[in-house]
């Protein structure tokens, strides 16, 4: 049995909006792709492509050659996409013909796959030495511009798909929409692998069509008319795709469409409050935690083993223990190591996440290590405790917490909506504080210039806030002395 088809369950099937692609269809379409990268020498092969059958071929397709897939985001920059095909060594790249026009030095193979035309650009070889066994390297755009690359074996992804087929047969989910890009990890095992695995469909519209755009454009309007029209059982979201869902769903007066079992959330803290909109709106929304360095997801609230607030418990194939000085360390399905480094990964990986387990097992988190904030009176606090409170409330779409050194804390944000004023965000913050110490109140604050995204610097591609950039564009304001 090759590669592609141990995990590739005999009834699996994708559907793209126009038809459905059936198990042999996709891989007929993967063998053709093999022949073309095989005759071609390729030993790297980068896609960069929307949703589609296409992209899943192509990845069956390296899989079964025994070559390294690196899928590329289509919301990289120039930069970012140079820097990762360079760092990855790769020598073939798939791509749709009016982005191989960024490459007129390349040679050219038109093709199609997937019912959708291709090109498949051969790049100046590298060379590169790469950790024994990856089949695949992400990239993720983490806290600066360059992203870093992780090498995964078919091992660790296929044991964390078989951990969530395991952990959700009881909601036996048929029809699984795929909402997040599939060269995003979580998607790619999460939404793909493991519904796959399971003899379950796919639906794998292009993106715009569920109302995403870029990295961090969405229209709430859009996802909810194509999730109504599609019919999944399940999907992932970012909280921030959470949030103006719920948002629009409750300013229209309207429901999530009956049928839905399980609607993931995970890339960043969800918080009580947005999980109870959202399950007061009919959405069924559980949050769950990963990181690429474990091959994706590692703890999930399931229905019947649920709590609001935590990450849920570990998944079966994952491990999870906090170490003496508070960070999260996980093990089980772990990466090779990082692109570029020939340090050893240890058997308990450093998540570099603060957080506890609970009597019942479940994880919660409280921010990440190095994010945390001495303020002028000793007090220890995590931005993203505070900031996950601000983003509760309904006014409040995106928040930084500063406070090193000073007397209180204080914040950057970003409304919701447009045309909210500053005294909703006002109203917004002392209904925030409510909840909070007093150590960990939010003393003065300033709308921010931007929206938090990869366009105004203020957010990586993923949605990350960068901190030093939302620091140095408010600097004046966050360092005046506070009104006592």
């Amino acid at each position: 049995m090759s590669a592609a088809t141990q995990w590739l369950g005999a009834d699996a099937a994708l559907e793209d909006g126009q038809r459905r692609w059936s198990r042999a269809n996709l891989l007929d379409g993967a063998a053709l792709l093999a022949v073309h990268l095989q005759a071609g020498s390729t030993r790297v092969l980068a896609t960069l492509m929307d949703n589609g059958p296409a992209w899943l071929m192509a990845d069956l397709a390296a899989s079964d050659a025994g070559l390294v897939h690196v899928p590329m985001p289509l919301f990289f920059s120039p930069d970012q996409l140079v820097h990762a095909l360079a760092a990855s060594g790769t020598d073939s790249l798939l791509l749709p013909p009016a982005l191989a026009a960024r490459f007129p030095q390349c040679t050219a193979h038109q093709m199609q796959l997937g019912g959708q035309d291709l090109a498949l650009l051969h790049l100046p070889a590298q060379g590169l030495a790469l950790r024994p066994g990856t089949t695949k390297i992400t990239f993720t755009s983490g806290s600066t511009g360059a992203p870093k690359g992780a090498c995964l074996d078919g091992a660790a992804m296929q044991s964390v798909a078989a951990g969530l087929v395991q952990a959700m047969a009881p909601l036996d989910i048929r029809r699984h929409l795929c909402a997040l890009p599939f060269a995003v990890l979580l998607e790619n095992i999460a939404g793909l692998m493991a519904p796959l695995s399971r003899d379950a469909c796919c639906i794998a519209p292009p993106l715009a069509e569920l109302g995403l755009t870029g990295s961090s454009s969405f229209d709430p309007q859009r996802f909810d008319q194509a999730l109504r029209r599609l019919k999944p059982d399940s999907l992932i979201l970012l909280p921030q795709m959470l949030r103006a869902w719920a948002a629009y769903l409750q300013h229209s007066g309207q429901r999530a469409p009956a049928g839905l079992k399980m609607v993931a959330v995970g890339g960043a803290a969800v918080g009580t409050r947005l999980l109870a909109q959202a399950r007061a709106l009919g959405i069924p929304a559980f949050e769950g935690y990963g990181l690429s360095e474990g091959a994706s997801v590692q703890t999930l609230n399931l229905p019947g083993a649920d709590l609001p607030g935590s990450a849920g418990r570990p998944l079966p194939h994952a491990q999870v223990r906090i170490s003496p000085a508070g960070e999260i360390e996980v093990r089980g399905s772990l990466f090779l190591g990082y692109l570029g480094s020939s340090a050893e990964v240890p058997t308990w990986w450093p998540s570099g996440d603060l957080g506890h387990i609970d009597a019942q097992g479940f994880l919660h988190i409280s921010g990440r290590s190095k994010h945390v904030l001495i303020t002028a009176f000793g007090r220890n606090v995590s931005p993203e405790w505070v900031e996950t409170a601000l983003r509760g409330e309904a006014a409040i779409g995106q928040a930084v917490v500063f406070g090193e050194g000073m007397s209180a804390l204080c914040a950057v944000l970003w409304p919701s909506r447009p045309g909210l004023d500053d005294g909703a965000l006002q109203a917004a913050v002392d209904s925030a504080n409510g909840g909070l110490p007093d150590y960990a109140r939010i003393g003065s604050w300033q709308r921010a210039g931007a929206a938090f995204d990869s366009a105004s610097g203020f957010a990586t591609a993923n949605g990350r806030p960068q901190r030093n950039a939302i620091w140095a564009a408010h600097e004046q304001f966050l360092q005046r002395p506070l009104s006592p």
